[in-house]
């Protein structure tokens, strides 16, 4: 592996916490954290729409609307989705969100850094697309993840202790040195899949109860 040597055990978690999210979704098989494979079936429309609480946040047709206590769909406003969003103040307490939120959040978050630290250093969220689609917003996941990987890989070790040596916009990146970035997007994809792979276990047992 190239790169900056002290990015090295952040790429390496990165690797681990992309790939078994990769696999969580579309499967046939992700490693269950022993070594062992668990099968898994892929993630389909309706579970990636699905909306496990009363007024959640998700991605919607631009045709229908924000949803309840949102005032906008984020993405690109040339695309068919968006993404539930509202301006500050958010509301509170926050809504629930749904998987394909989610995705969507994690997918956006990777390929906007990515292109403000080894791009054109000008995307916005009003360029980013939103995907309706299971297999659509897996793959565009696993782009993003790849697209980020690259970024770090250009990054040598003075940039590390760069601050705003990513020009993403809509986090503290100008206030931070660049390692500190790199640190916080693996905590974003660790804690969202995680939350990603809880909302698929309570869909998989929706019906259990009943």
């Amino acid at each position: 592996m190239s790169g900056a040597p002290r990015l090295v055990p952040l790429i390496r978690q990165f690797d681990f916490a992309a790939a078994r999210l990769s696999g969580r979704l579309a499967g046939p098989v992700m490693d269950s954290g022993d070594g062992t494979d668990t099968r898994v079936v892929p993630l389909t429309d309706e579970e990636y729409l699905w909306e496990p609480v009363a007024d959640c946040w998700s991605v919607r047709l631009r045709t229908r609307g924000p949803g309840a206590r949102a005032t906008l769909l984020a993405g690109a406003r040339t695309g068919a989705w968006g993404r539930d969003a509202a301006s500050y103040p958010h509301p509170w307490p926050p809504p629930f969100t749904t998987l394909a939120w989610r995705l969507s959040h994690l997918t956006e978050m990777l390929t906007l850094r990515a292109d403000h630290t080894a791009g054109t250093r000008s995307l916005t969220r009003d360029d980013h697309p939103v995907l309706g689609d299971a297999d659509g917003a897996v793959a565009a996941f696993a782009k993003a993840a790849d697209a980020w990987r690259e970024a770090l890989l250009s990054v040598d070790e003075a940039a590390l202790d760069t601050v705003g040596y990513c020009t993403y916009p809509h986090g503290g990146d100008a206030e931070e040195p660049f390692v500190d970035i790199a640190w916080w997007v693996n905590q974003e994809l660790l804690h969202h899949g995680a939350e990603i792979a809880l909302l698929r276990d309570l869909y998989r047992e929706r019906r259990a109860g009943s």
